[in-house]
């Protein structure tokens, strides 16, 4: 074992909303948690990992008046089912909870009371919203209109999703009742709100120290720069969720109460297995605390979490690791498309563990998106982890069972190359623990490459039809399978079903990091079973067609052709010397603009190097501006001036489209402004 003495860290993954299955967006984040979580139990830490159903909210008292019964019986039936989603693809939490529970009502009362005696609650009267058809006020979510500071239409009533803004759902332009449609009604109502500037100097120091990646550092200071707003944690009954004490008919909204949930499952957790609790929770605490998010809720996670925490007297996280979402095959997960696949859908179609690696082979430590290409999803899968990976074991196992009955060979004939096999899992554990899973993979495959080499160049097929050279091919393939039991070590937090195969196959106790350390010497095997088989083109195609749900304003469009396109995926043929007279360029977005009275279009100003044009863009419901400026793209330069009332356009800027959203064309970095596209 290892010389360094265990850590106690808890994890925790966002909690799942109980108002909906679990699909493959939601499960990059769950698989990657499961895999560090795993890597930390294999080095021998004392690491746990806690997650709970998000079960308040309007969101869920209105599905279950749908369906005719109790909010508890609907978050029941969901937990259920968001556990056994996770259970398939071995998302393996040590306790998973509710926020719907006693321990959570006792940490939010407790956590509320204390910001309160300290001064950090407010109450003042506000104008609220309140939908006079459903006879209710209206929580956020449940509130669209259009973001009061940078314009864009459709936003929800607590953030934008296109600038990452936070408001009120008063501030919101035109809003309108997601429930009824109704035009709400503004009334007065009391609030109460957690003062977030009280701690702008604590959140600054605690950002600096490195508990969030630098990416979000920089997000965080945009929004110290626009300053901070006292935080509405109130709603008014009818709620699903906790009365605040001393507030009758005032409920914890649920933001407040979620991220608390990560406390109650812990204590669930300590109560049930007899740990200390205030052992992880106290200030000061030697224990380790990460939360693993996405990216659009990292506001709550880094602003308002360590705040509240730090104003109740409790410890802040040691890290918020955030990622980005999933698209598939380069666009946003769609339904119509078969896309948006749920956790059930595909686990009825394709082994989960699939998943799991490619997940871990392109997954940084970073906040990019991360794309599910089903093309290279088979061929990597079926590349590396059939055709490296198993194929040692399968290559190798035969031959010992025919040659050494089974056993191993008693020496090792090739020490230096087992020697780097196991000196490699010091470099896979460093990239393990900073989440760069993809170059942990990448060295994996590198070994298996080796291994496969060693084997082909040793040739025991060959030796094996010559007299006398048994010993000879069982000293080979024992190596082979050594190897073999070095990469299941490595690959076990990522794929741990087939580890738990290999494992079997191999006669061992545990997979754990350190046991790599002792050889496989005059060792039984068992008889080798196939340990993953290849993914087939045709089950991802059933897979697709099972997510697919026709929208009707889709099958309006293909019952009514509207132009060349309507037929057919390709236009109207044209010549080369047609194509040869459009001229595209490079263009660098020097500025982008809302323009007032247009609800589609941005102003952009772009630079061709030299030379500066103004362009109308139809791309406002995908990018807020700032989010443009410096970027480069790709223009139509030729493409005759078009006079609108808003202005005068002076080419065209090219982007792609469907029902998934818009995304603007961009060149490779190295690009300049004003070359020509070839």
């Amino acid at each position: 074992m290892s010389n360094t003495a265990p850590r106690q860290i808890l994890v925790t993954s966002a909690l799942p909303y109980a108002n909906g299955a679990i699909h493959l967006g939601h499960l990059l984040e769950y698989i990657q948690t499961d895999i560090w979580v795993r890597f930390q139990k294999s080095r021998g830490h004392e690491c746990r990992y806690v997650c709970a159903d998000d079960a308040h909210g309007t969101a869920i008292m209105l599905r279950a008046e749908q369906e005719g019964i109790t909010s508890e019986a609907l978050i029941d039936r969901v937990s259920r089912e968001h556990q056994a989603d996770f259970a398939t693809f071995g998302v393996a939490f040590d306790n998973y909870h509710s926020t719907h529970s006693e321990e959570n009502r006792h940490f939010s009362e407790l956590i509320y009371t204390r910001l309160r005696d300290a001064g950090h609650i407010a109450t003042r009267d506000i104008e609220q919203m309140y939908d006079p058809v459903k006879g209710l006020f209206l929580a956020d979510r449940f509130i669209k209109g259009t973001c009061p500071k940078c314009r864009t239409d459709d936003q929800y009533g607590d953030n934008c999703e296109a600038c990452g803004a936070t408001y009120t759902p008063a501030e919101l332009i035109d809003p309108v009742s997601a429930i009824s449609g109704a035009t709400p009604e503004v009334r007065s109502s009391t609030h109460f709100f957690f003062k977030l500037p009280d701690f702008a100097d604590f959140l600054k120091r605690w950002i600096d120290h490195g508990h969030v990646q630098p990416q979000i550092r920089n997000k965080l200071m945009e929004w110290f720069e626009a300053g901070f707003n006292e935080w509405d944690i109130s709603r008014d009954a009818p709620y699903f969720g906790f009365e605040i004490p001393d507030a009758p008919g005032k409920y914890f909204y649920v933001w407040l109460d979620a991220p608390i949930g990560y406390l109650a499952s812990f204590k669930n957790l300590c109560e049930r297995e007899g740990l200390d609790f205030d052992t992880y929770w106290k200030k000061n605490s030697d224990a380790e605390v990460y939360h693993f998010i996405g990216k659009d809720i990292v506001y709550f996670h880094a602003l308002f979490w360590p705040a509240m925490l730090h104003g109740a007297g409790l410890r802040t996280p040691t890290a918020v690791n955030c990622h980005g979402f999933v698209t598939v095959n380069g666009a946003k997960m769609s339904k119509s498309r078969g896309t948006f696949i749920k956790a059930a859908t595909y686990a009825e179609h394709l082994n989960p563990e699939y998943l799991r690696y490619y997940f871990a082979a392109k997954l940084t430590s970073g906040v990019d998106d991360l794309d599910l290409n089903l093309e290279d999803f088979a061929q990597r899968v079926n590349s590396d982890l059939v055709g490296k990976v198993v194929n040692i074991a399968s290559r190798c196992a035969g031959f010992v069972k025919k040659l050494g009955g089974g056993t191993l060979s008693e020496r090792c004939t090739e020490p230096d190359l087992v020697a780097r096999f196991i000196t490699a899992g010091d470099e896979i554990a460093e990239h393990f623990e900073a989440r760069e899973f993809g170059r942990a993979m990448r060295l994996v495959m590198e070994l298996a490459d080796e291994a496969n080499t060693y084997i082909a160049e040793a040739e025991p097929w060959v030796l094996a039809k010559q007299a006398g050279k048994e010993q000879e091919v069982l000293d080979i393939c024992s190596v082979g399978i050594n190897l073999f039991r070095q990469l299941m070590v490595y690959l076990a937090p990522v794929v741990p079903a087939m580890a738990e195969g290999a494992r079997h196959f191999l006669r061992l106790d545990d997979l754990d990091w350190e046991s790599r350390h002792e050889l496989l010497l005059g060792h039984e095997i068992a008889k080798f079973k196939p340990l993953m088989t290849r993914v087939e083109r045709d089950r991802i195609d059933a897979m697709i067609e099972a997510s697919k749900e026709d929208l009707v304003e889709e099958q309006k469009l293909k019952e009514t052709p509207k132009g060349p396109l309507a037929d057919d995926p390709i236009a109207e043929e044209i010549a080369f010397d047609d194509f040869a007279r459009v001229d595209l360029r490079i263009a660098r977005i020097a500025k982008a603009e809302y323009v007032e009275g247009a609800d589609k279009l941005l102003q952009l100003t772009l630079d061709l190097g030299g030379e500066t044009r103004t362009v109308f863009a139809g791309i406002r419901s995908a990018y807020a501006p700032e989010a443009l400026e410096g970027r480069l793209t790709v223009m139509v330069a030729n493409l005759a001036p078009r006079k609108m009332r808003f202005g005068v356009s002076e080419g065209m800027v090219l982007a792609a489209g469907d029902d998934g959203g818009i995304y603007l064309l961009s060149p490779d970095s190295g690009a300049e402004p004003g070359q020509r596209v070839r």
